[in-house]
């Protein structure tokens, strides 16, 4: 499907281009811009690594390291253009990564750190800001491997063996990077997630989840977890929520119309929490600390619209600041009442959005 312009008031269709016309390297332009700005790939994504090869006797690397907000490892495999057989290759990535400590993930960041001109010393508070743990959780980290292959080109040999994988109960997921070109020059880049369609992704990932279980055992908190989540977001009211992946954590990402800033949810043993999430991401020095201080300013007006009190996390240590309405009731609650709490958790993000979020389009 083509990219149009506007001009004039008629469609104009964006020329297709390729990378390599272009003048963009893979790993020279291409990865630095992805490894910037990660959340292109996905919104739940912190890099770990970058041309990691942490393994004796192999001179193979790993174009991106990451980590999603459930603590597992993610494999990110780019391409220029032609994909070729890179799913066999992030497959060896992912069988050798899988057994990484916290601790050996830690040193890997802490590299990742040094070459990007950031302070090692704060490698372990980065990993543990971003997972929102107060401390490490060794039998809670790297529990899977996710694949992310991104390229301008899938083949079908390709789909076909990423589609048979996903039966198999394997997390892969084909992002097709499509460069555009305007009429005054100007580049576009086109991203889509091809395998699995956006608005089929929830329902394949309960199928594979089906699956999985299966052939493995999941553990009690996440059967509960996967329960109550995909219970909820098939609800009417979880618009911020269709579409994405049922997380198998304490933890569901909703995006807003405000870039950087997102409506999560969150579910703890005892209480659980509707936040809107100021992250502007990595190198935006001050920008999540100015924002808040801006809506810090209009705190009344906004718990007023709100309905009652909220609260206001600065976390200037921390990789994001929060405005959140916390409410009692949380994974310990009882199955037979999980409707209320969901839909209490919904109502909460609502409001919350809706209080919010018009002084933050104002500032824009």
């Amino acid at each position: 499907m083509p990219v149009y312009e506007l001009v004039d008031g008629r469609l104009a269709a964006a020329n297709q281009t390729l990378f390599q016309t272009e003048g963009l390297k893979e790993r020279q332009d291409i990865q630095r811009m992805l490894r910037e700005q990660i959340a292109v790939l996905g919104d739940d994504l912190f890099v770990l690594a970058e041309e990691y090869g942490g393994w004796v006797d192999s001179n193979r690397r790993i174009d991106l390291l990451c980590l999603d907000s459930d603590a597992n490892l993610v494999v990110v495999e780019l391409k220029r253009d032609d994909a070729g057989h890179m799913e066999l290759q992030a497959l060896r990535y992912a069988a050798m990564v899988a057994r990484m400590t916290f601790a050996e993930a830690i040193d890997a960041h802490a590299e990742f750190r040094r070459r990007n001109g950031l302070d090692a010393e704060g490698a372990e508070a980065a990993i543990l800001a971003f997972l929102r743990w107060d401390e490490a959780a060794e039998e809670g980290f790297a529990q899977s491997v996710r694949i992310v292959l991104a390229s301008a080109d899938f083949g079908k040999e390709l789909t076909t063996a990423v589609l048979w994988l996903r039966d198999q109960g394997i997390d892969i997921t084909c992002i097709r990077l499509s460069p555009c070109k305007l009429s005054d020059g100007r580049l576009l880049l086109d991203v889509q997630q091809i395998i699995p369609l956006p608005e089929a992704a929830t329902f394949q990932t309960q199928i594979g989840l089906k699956r999985q279980a299966e052939r493995k055992d999941l553990s009690e908190q996440h059967q509960r977890f996967v329960r109550f989540w995909g219970q909820l977001m098939a609800l009417p009211n979880a618009t911020f929520y269709h579409g994405k992946s049922v997380p198998v954590g304490g933890w569901l990402g909703g995006k807003t119309r405000v870039e950087g800033i997102t409506i999560n949810l969150s579910l703890r043993k005892s209480d659980c929490q509707a936040e809107i999430n100021i992250d502007k991401g990595r190198g935006a020095d001050g920008q999540n600390l100015a924002i808040f201080d801006h809506l810090l300013t209009h705190k009344a007006e906004i718990e007023a619209r709100f309905g009652g009190a909220l609260e206001w996390m600065r976390l200037e240590k921390a990789r994001s600041c929060r405005v959140a309405a916390i409410r009692p009731g949380g994974a310990s609650t009882p199955e037979n009442e999980w409707d209320v709490l969901q839909q209490d958790l919904l109502n909460m993000a609502h409001r919350l959005h809706d209080a919010v979020i018009p002084f933050l389009e104002a500032q824009n």
